[in-house]
């Protein structure tokens, strides 16, 4: 574990989703191409995905599903944004991703400011995006919230002050969230280097060590 690894781990436990949610309502979720749940089954659309993850948080007497982070996924082969002709195709999830029901609010990790915010309509995309900037022993870093409503971003402004826990957002419906089950995508980010608004969130297994550097894993700050 390195330092900024450290660091994350050293903070108080904390929610971006929800507070009456609990951690003991949570359930882990596997989507990954291996994954004992989804085999067999033949999910092609948003609204498959939607009853599957509603299905089984209701058999795991759940609220919210996690997971995802470093998942290999196949969900992302019918978006042009993560196949072409001249990439390699980028399938591997660096976020984490908290399945629950449309129209959940969406807290601030940690103390921040709003780095930048915008709306990423593609099929497959994030939809409306926020990014905050956070500062902890001196340490500059972001973390990222996808799959919101378009509310969310409607009044936003950048360097807007937000502490810890307080709401930020709403998780956005299928029709505005990139065409996904609605859940949050949050991600943190050391280095946003030129991005604005938007960071990758999957990647290739050719990039899979500098964003794993880049982005570690969520769960170090959330503990769930």
């Amino acid at each position: 574990m390195d330092s900024f690894e450290k660091l994350l781990s050293a903070q108080d436990e904390c929610y971006v989703i929800d507070k009456n949610l609990p951690y003991n309502q949570y359930v882990s979720i596997d989507l990954s191409v291996d994954s004992d749940i989804l085999y067999g089954k033949k999910l092609l659309n948003s609204q498959d995905y939607t009853f599957f993850i509603a299905k089984y948080l209701h058999q795991k007497n759940a609220t919210v599903g996690y997971g995802g982070y470093l998942e290999k996924r196949n969900l992302y082969r019918r978006s042009s944004i993560f196949n072409s002709s001249y990439k390699e195709e980028r399938n591997i999830h660096i976020g984490l991703d908290l399945w629950t029901k449309a129209e959940t609010p969406v807290l601030a990790a940690l103390d921040g400011v709003v780095h930048s915010f915008q709306n990423n309509k593609a099929l497959g995309d994030y939809g409306p995006t926020i990014i905050l900037k956070h500062t902890l022993n001196n340490c500059e870093f972001y973390t990222l919230y996808g799959h919101l409503s378009l509310e969310s971003i409607a009044l936003l402004k950048i360097n807007q002050k937000f502490k810890k826990g307080e709401p930020i957002a709403y998780l956005g419906e299928t029709s505005v969230n990139g065409d996904y089950a609605p859940h949050l995508h949050f991600q943190i980010i050391k280095d946003i280097e030129e991005f604005y608004g938007d960071y990758p969130g999957v990647c290739s297994e050719k990039e899979l060590i500098r964003y794993k550097n880049n982005c570690p894993n969520p769960n170090l700050l959330l503990k769930i």
